[in-house]
């Protein structure tokens, strides 16, 4: 944390900052210092953060989220307590100390997968007064379990370019949802294509055209369908790889990722990636994917490519293929 601090203390009114890479090679951009004090104050005022409340620190500040969490401490006044970037954020003996629970922390899926394992984690992760959850996709089972949490959780929706999130969704209590509620300070559109539109003047100087596939429900709440890069057109049917994804999570016992190859009498083919057997791989596709879904290659993998902060590498998923078919 203490070299973002200093580069946050410097004279200078910008941040460099680093996209995650999950589409590509990670890109280094500057960020204006005082849009990021906006997205902070946006998030604390709406999770009605205040004073001397407790934040914990348990990304890497080399990356948008972990930054974040600094700049929400310091526009708030929050008590900051850092622990190492790990896997396990919770077993730390900082967190024994504490004389109340920690009022708000931020982690991505797989820290709190790990937490929810170790009861005693599990406990803490419990006690958190307001918990949001970025940088992938959540498990629907851990979705499942975080419904009975006491306390908020929350599910983020953003990107480096909006210096986090600028949506959230409820995803414990009665108030949980498959629909996420944008800032006030947001407004949303569509593109022809149906990608989102965001126009977020605090945060971002100009208006982002994304590549995430939107339904708006009537109040203005947003469900994301999938990507518009990962969509497969073979055959003149357009195919959403998140779409066959999800239908393959609750059969498949290994890591693996959907992707594709270009094919001469199709256009485009499903090629599926696994760190398993192909043949049982192709026996699951086929018991329980539409036709038209089921890969047309079956490629084993010693491990599925993930970015540095734990997102399917789409790009370099794509490249193996190129190499082995």
């Amino acid at each position: 944390m203490s070299n973002f601090l200093d580069e946050w203390n410097n004279e200078s009114a910008y941040v460099e900052v680093k996209t995650s890479g999950s589409t590509g090679e990670p890109k280094r951009m500057l960020v204006e210092k005082r849009r990021m004090l906006n997205s902070a104050r946006i998030t604390c005022d709406f999770l009605g953060l205040k004073p001397g409340d407790t934040a914990l620190l348990c990304m890497s500040t080399d990356y948008i989220a972990g930054k974040m969490m600094v700049v929400r401490a310091i526009e708030r006044g929050l008590k900051l307590i850092e622990v190492p970037p790990t896997g396990h954020p919770l077993n730390n003996s900082q967190l024994s100390t504490l004389h109340s629970p920690l009022s708000f922390a931020a982690m991505v899926p797989m820290q709190v997968y790990n937490s929810l394992q170790v009861p005693e984690e599990k406990e803490r992760l419990k006690q958190i007064r307001h918990l949001i959850i970025g940088g992938g996709a959540i498990d629907e089972a851990m979705e499942k379990e975080l419904r009975t949490f006491p306390h908020a959780v929350w599910s983020t929706y953003g990107m480096t370019e909006t210096l986090s999130h600028i949506a959230l969704r409820r995803i414990s209590g009665p108030e949980a949802s498959e629909w996420y509620t944008p800032f006030p300070t947001v407004k949303l559109s569509q593109t022809a294509e149906g990608c989102l539109v965001i126009d977020a003047p605090e945060v971002c100087a100009q208006t982002l055209i994304t590549n995430d596939i939107v339904t708006f429900s009537p109040t203005g709440q947003f469900r994301i369908v999938g990507r518009k890069d990962n969509v497969i057109c073979s055959g003149g049917i357009k195919i959403q790889i998140e779409e066959v994804e999800r239908q393959l999570k609750p059969h498949m016992r290994v890591p693996y990722i959907i992707t594709k190859r270009r094919d001469e009498k199709f256009g485009e083919v499903v090629v599926l990636l696994t760190e398993g057997s192909t043949a049982e791989a192709k026996a699951i596709c086929e018991a329980h994917l539409q036709k038209y879904h089921q890969p047309k290659d079956y490629v084993h993998v010693a491990q599925i490519p993930l970015t540095e902060t734990g997102k399917p590498a789409r790009q370099k998923a794509q490249d193996i293929v190129l190499l082995k078919t």
